[in-house]
């Protein structure tokens, strides 16, 4: 393994224990490959996050996550350095978010969450929000 490998490994491996961490504790929630990706599930069939490293050779270190009807136009034309349109789940409103750019970690666990909160069943997202009030 090269350097430049090693170093993608280490930023890739440091990402992906974050991102694990928040989008598991969501309640409902698992993980599996999906399309060669970690990818997060809640009610294990509904994806909400998905992480790539370099995907198809695009350079990036980036989350795809699920999102609220309207957000995707709002992130990406707020700040195109960290939010894009992703390949395959862009049409379906999806928005990429930059890890590997300057992207405030309090943003994307926003993000995140958002994600979850798009995808997961009523009691799972009255739990959530419940939690977010006290």
């Amino acid at each position: 393994m090269d350097q430049k490998e090693s170093m993608s490994n280490d930023v890739y491996n440091e990402n992906l224990d974050q991102i694990r961490a928040l989008c598991l504790s969501f309640p409902g929630t698992n993980e599996r490959l999906s399309h060669g990706a970690p990818t997060f599930f809640v009610n294990e069939k509904k994806s909400f996050v998905q992480y790539h490293l370099n995907h198809h050779g695009d350079g990036k270190v980036a989350l795809w996550c699920a999102a609220p009807s309207g957000a995707q136009p709002i992130l990406v034309e707020s700040n195109p350095e960290i939010y894009y349109i992703p390949a395959y789940v862009g049409h379906l409103g999806w928005v990429g978010v930059r890890l590997d750019r300057d992207a405030e970690w309090h943003e994307v666990k926003g993000v995140i969450q958002d994600a979850y909160l798009t995808k997961a069943p009523k009691k799972y997202v009255e739990i959530v929000r419940a939690g977010l009030k006290t």
